[in-house]
């Protein structure tokens, strides 16, 4: 069995200043989980909030919610591996696109 994938979706509780008629990173996080267990039942993968003003220990994180606090990206941010495929407004089609080059098959 393949290793699962990691995704983080970082966002902060008050909404992006430019979001402001998108859900939530909260939201976005619990929809994007349901989303991808629904598309991918049976494959396990690693999904994590992470808020920009408490990001966890990890090097790789707080930079990436430097990044953030600091208006390189905007929230909420998703990131599979490392890599940003999605902010502001995510797209499931991009995500599932990450998803399946790391050998997820949609059901």
């Amino acid at each position: 069995m393949r290793k699962p994938v990691e995704i983080c979706v970082y966002g902060a509780e008050n909404l992006c200043p430019s979001c402001v008629n998108s859900p939530s990173a909260k939201d976005t996080f619990e929809w994007l989980e349901a989303a991808l267990t629904r598309k991918y039942p049976d494959q396990p993968f690693d999904i994590t909030y992470i808020d920009i003003y408490c990001p966890p220990e990890d090097e790789e994180k707080k930079k990436i919610a430097d990044q953030i606090v600091k208006e390189e990206y905007f929230y909420p941010l998703v990131v599979i591996n490392g890599v940003v495929v999605g902010e502001g407004n995510p797209k499931i089609k991009r995500i599932f696109q990450e998803m399946e080059k790391h050998g997820y098959q949609p059901v």
